[in-house]
């Protein structure tokens, strides 16, 4: 016989989750109380929507109209029609398919690291980039020969995935010159003599690390690359621009806002913030006394001071350290001072992932004969880092959530700065939900799409030592 209806199905769930006891019952019929409210009220204001307005007063007028004296609705006209300024804030229009074809590549760019050695889902996310290229930059009215670039870029990378998707890992590494370059513009040559001193970096650690060991070998090409950057970086640059003048239309960081500024600062913080918290955290543990200390100090200073006390240092202090004459933009202050926010924090929780490791897997590296540098990339840091995938991750999107604060320091993130200069012309004067809404939708799917990510990874890694 079957069992009865209430032991099996859906009147078995309502009553052993929503009513199995008078507290729960209680709990339900006031949850579903608040649930009619909340629909009931907010219902009509979404139905009514207008989307084709050109001031808040007409967007009223259409609602009256259509819904009787009295009515409310949402006017999404105003995204409608300013829609551009919450994405690219007052980057020039002409110039828009640069962040356009700069946040495809990004994608380009992570798809190797994201989804190392699995072909089949490479193959989809580039192809996804193709598509998505295929579509914005027409609508951007993109020129021909960028266009045409970066679409055989993308076809390119669609091959060598089918081939050699490790290959991919090479534009990775040069993607921030190539997106600082569409997005800043100015000389060609600029990022590139920059990322040359990463090479120079390397090639003084190489020649050097056979002579002095490891870290001495890696202090002296970080020495020599600074000294590179300082002393040789413009002479080179304006040299070969002198011989090939090639670049792009400069654009200055006071034109940037919106989703633009809010990505730049959070994609750039996320990427640099992992390596030198995974730095500090291991300076932290070190045996050597000056490490130790320096990472210890850095860490809870940055932790004791709020983030916003940090902008202000980067925006108004920080000019009078630097030599006279000298323009340090503030875009790449704010990027400096985040990055090293989130660092602080993302060091303590590998230094939690370290601790969580049994001492028998430092023991199984010591009999290995392996050195402290081999140990931690082979054995150590792995596993720490597998650990902490979800405090890592979680991180990551209060740093994205944080990049609203720079609306504090003079820059237009989309929350506050583009929604304040929107909501000051007199066609929009008075409009509070809409642009708040359609901000925090945007906010949610990135952060969303992160945390979907980290789940899929923890499942990927067994995270759970099952």
């Amino acid at each position: 016989m079957p069992p009865p209806v209430t032991h099996s199905g859906l009147v078995k769930w309502l009553r052993e989750n929503l009513f199995s006891t008078p507290l729960n019952i209680a709990l339900t019929v006031v949850g579903l109380g608040a649930i009619y409210w909340l629909v009931s009220s907010s219902l009509p204001w979404w139905l009514h929507s207008v989307w084709n307005a050109s001031s808040l007063g007409e967007c009223r007028q259409i609602v009256e109209a259509e819904a009787g004296p009295g009515a409310t609705g949402a006017c999404w006209a105003m995204i409608h029609e300013r829609w551009h300024q919450f994405l690219f804030g007052f980057y020039p229009p002409a110039e828009w398919w640069r962040p356009v074809l700069s946040f495809g590549l990004l994608f380009a760019a992570l798809a190797p690291v994201l989804f190392a050695g699995q072909k089949r889902n490479l193959t989809i996310l580039l192809g996804a980039v193709l598509v998505y290229l295929l579509v914005t930059l027409s609508l951007a009215s993109t020129p021909g020969v960028p266009f045409a670039l970066g679409i055989a870029l993308v076809i390119g990378f669609l091959a060598l995935a089918q081939v050699q998707p490790g290959k991919l890992l090479w534009f990775t590494l040069i993607y921030p010159a190539l997106c600082f370059w569409l997005l800043w513009g100015g000389s060609i040559w600029g990022p590139i003599v920059a990322m040359a001193g990463f090479g120079v970096l390397y090639a003084v650690f190489r020649l050097a690390s056979p002579m002095i060991g490891l870290a001495p070998a890696a202090g002296l090409g970080i020495v020599v690359a600074v000294l590179w950057w300082l002393y040789a970086d413009k002479a080179v640059a304006g040299f070969l621009h002198g011989l090939v003048p090639l670049g792009l239309q400069s654009i200055n960081s006071d034109q940037f806002g919106g989703f633009l500024l809010a990505i730049v600062i959070g994609v750039t913080g996320i990427t640099f913030s992992l390596p030198i918290g995974i730095l500090l955290a291991l300076g932290r543990q070190s045996d050597m006394l000056i490490v130790k200390s320096l990472s210890v100090g850095f860490i809870e200073f940055v932790r004791g001071v709020p983030l916003i006390t940090l902008l202000f240092t980067a925006s108004l202090l920080l000019q009078y350290f630097l030599p006279p004459g000298t323009n340090f933009d503030i875009i790449l202050r704010v990027i400096i001072l985040v990055t090293f926010f989130a660092a602080a924090y993302l060091a303590e929780v590998i230094r939690g992932g370290l601790a969580a490791l049994p001492r028998g897997q430092y023991e199984a590296a010591d009999a290995l004969g392996l050195d402290y540098w081999r140990a931690q990339r082979l054995i150590i840091l792995p596993q720490a880092l597998k650990v902490s995938i979800p405090a890592i991750v979680s991180t990551f999107i209060g740093l994205f959530k944080d990049t609203t604060l720079v609306a504090f320091v003079g820059l237009m993130d989309p929350l506050k700065g583009v929604t304040q200069i929107v909501r000051a012309d007199i066609a929009w004067k008075g409009i509070y939900w809409e642009p708040y809404i359609f901000v925090g939708v945007i906010f949610f799917l990135i952060c969303f799409g992160m945390s979907r990510y980290s789940m899929y990874l923890e499942r990927k890694l067994k995270t759970d030592h099952r």
